[in-house]
């Protein structure tokens, strides 16, 4: 029997994935446990409607991405510090901050895409990697200026 997986169980298969199953063990536990569905033709014409609705919905992310990864690579973000001789800074600027100053110039992005190695413990402008999408990258250029 050919079912349809509604949610991922190990060793069996994915969500979205068909797969040929014996008949009992469909009808007595896949399908009344809510994991699958038999694969009519109503319910195929379902999964492959939700499939493209899906590949539509990343395409656009990814699209917005790539715009927003545009908009980073043009704009400098300027944070003012402390420091101290030669530059070094007392303290140092992390990707909180980086993410905080981005948001008050109205883009809003989770300190955990920015790809901070270590924080920055130096005046001067740094190039800052940031993972908007899995497949797009962006720098920003982070200033820091003496306070």
């Amino acid at each position: 029997m050919k079912v349809i997986f509604i949610k991922d169980m190990k060793g069996q298969g994915k969500k979205g994935e068909v797969k040929e199953v014996s008949e009992g063990y469909a009808t007595n536990f896949l399908i009344p446990r809510g994991v699958a569905r038999p694969a009519t033709d109503g319910n195929m014409k379902n999964l492959e409607q939700q499939q493209a609705s899906e590949e539509k919905r990343k395409a656009q992310e990814k699209e917005d991405a790539q715009a927003l990864g545009k908009k980073l690579e043009e704009m400098t973000v300027v944070l003012k510090a402390k420091a101290g001789e030669g530059g070094r800074l007392f303290g140092a600027i992390t990707s909180k901050q980086i993410a905080e100053a981005l948001a008050g110039q109205k883009i809003k992005i989770d300190k955990r895409k920015i790809e901070l190695s270590d924080p920055i413990r130096s005046l001067g402008v740094t190039q800052v990697p940031v993972k908007l999408h899995p497949d797009v990258k962006a720098t920003v250029k982070v200033q820091i200026t003496e306070e």
